[in-house]
């Protein structure tokens, strides 16, 4: 049985935790392997809407073990906040685990990450203020506090004083805060052991035991391929890697064993943050997007940049993750255009370009490319079938697929559960 990777192909906020929870009934395992509450995926199930931050969305699903990777970042007051807001709602949570060797995000962490974004004023990369880039920075620095150190007060203590030895002299001398106190963090994150101690595992081990018993692990990304640390638009990306390899490292399963990975896209784009944008809409078509799409951050709460479908950027995520397959989402969205228009290539300095630039430079100086396909007017969110949809839409469907360079296996109707046609099967 299969080992597959579900991520976004675009900047984030793709529809990830829809595609999940689908494929969550049929799965044994659901695994986030990289990212924090940096992460918003909306799940709706009957009348129910289920926001995510941090858990992985197979946590809806009764069947399935929900699994926080060593590759995350894991604020503890978000995550039983979170528990506790889906036990109370009648969600069984008791299987969630969570790896020793993930990296806890501290206060200081938080202090740190909203001090420095202040201070770049109109640089600013357009954080979400968690702590998610310090934390991982302190991981490469070798200071980072895991989730297995508040079970040994010592280590934790000499880990929190290295850390706060520099940190301490930032904050007071460069941005004039005060000094946060070895003590008064050690007392908070030992106060979280007990809670925690439940779900911690070695998760390594229980993931690759599992497939090894051909149980299926589905490892699902946050954000997306364009806001990869590596691959993205840098310096306007996240902390960590949301591409397939991603999933390896911050899972611990090596790429032999994954069989499949599954790009997301909207059928248009949307980003949150700062940073280049070509096919980005300041128009009533982007506003229009906005509001059919329901375009707010699951976690951030602003309001998303909303532009046309890119396929130079699907084209470069199906490269960089090795996509066998897309899950196309939100096409109800685009129901009333009469002509939708598509970016098929960039001009850059007066030359067309079919792929992405490798220069940031020329990435911020992309110009659109469009081809102009025909829209429809009928209401498709009661399609259950490919054949269901209007042939303009069956067609915009076709196109968009031959130039992304991978077969669409799944398209999204509506934010439903059930509101998905299922052309190929992911298992």
């Amino acid at each position: 049985m299969p080992a597959l990777v579900l991520l976004g192909a675009q900047w984030g906020d793709e529809g990830k935790g829809k595609a999940t929870d689908l494929l969550g009934g049929s799965v044994d395992y659901v695994v986030r392997y990289q990212g924090g509450n940096n992460a918003g995926h909306t799940v709706v199930v009957g009348d129910q809407k289920y926001a995510l931050h941090l858990l992985p969305s197979g946590i809806l699903s009764p069947g399935c073990t929900p699994v926080i990777g060593n590759g995350v970042v894991v604020d503890p007051s978000v995550l039983f906040s979170e528990l506790s807001g889906l036990n109370e709602r009648g969600v069984d949570t008791s299987k969630l685990l969570i790896s020793g060797n993930a990296h806890i995000i501290t206060p200081y962490n938080v202090t740190v990450d909203k001090v420095t974004e202040r201070f770049l004023g109109k640089r600013k990369i357009g954080t979400t203020g968690r702590g998610i880039g310090p934390t991982y920075a302190d991981k490469i620095n070798r200071v980072g506090i895991r989730v297995q150190d508040l079970y040994d007060e010592s280590i934790l203590t000499q880990k929190v004083e290295a850390a706060l030895d520099v940190k301490n002299q930032i904050l007071t001398k460069l941005y004039n805060r005060r000094a946060i106190a070895v003590d008064q963090v050690v007392e908070e994150l030992l106060g979280y052991a007990d809670k925690l101690a439940p779900y911690v595992a070695d998760t390594v081990l229980i993931l690759n035991q599992a497939l090894e018993q051909d149980k299926v692990v589905l490892f699902e990304g946050g954000q997306g391929t364009l806001l990869d640390i590596d691959h993205g638009t840098y310096p306007f990306v996240t902390s960590s890697n949301p591409t397939a390899g991603g999933a390896c490292t911050g899972a611990g399963v090596g790429p032999t064993k994954i069989s499949r990975v599954i790009g997301i896209l909207k059928a248009y784009t949307t980003r949150v943050g700062a940073g280049p944008f070509p096919t980005e809409l300041f128009d009533e078509d982007g506003e229009a997007l906005r509001r059919i799409g329901g375009e707010r951050g699951v976690t951030t709460g602003r309001d998303r940049r909303c532009g046309w479908f890119d396929a130079v950027i699907a084209r470069y995520a199906t490269r960089v993750n090795g996509l066998t397959d897309f899950f196309l989402t939100k096409l109800d969205v685009l129901t009333g255009w009469e002509q939708i228009p598509v970016c098929v290539a960039y001009e850059i300095d007066g030359k067309r370009v079919e792929e992405l630039p490798y220069s940031q430079t020329d990435f911020h100086h992309a110009k659109p490319v469009y081809e102009m396909l025909p829209g429809w007017s009928e209401d498709i969110s009661k399609a259950k079938s490919f054949s269901d949809l209007p042939k303009n839409a069956q067609a915009y469907v076709k196109a968009l697929e031959e130039m992304s360079g991978a077969p669409i296996s799944a398209i999204g109707v509506g934010p439903g559960r059930d509101e998905t046609i299922e052309i190929n099967s992911f298992l």
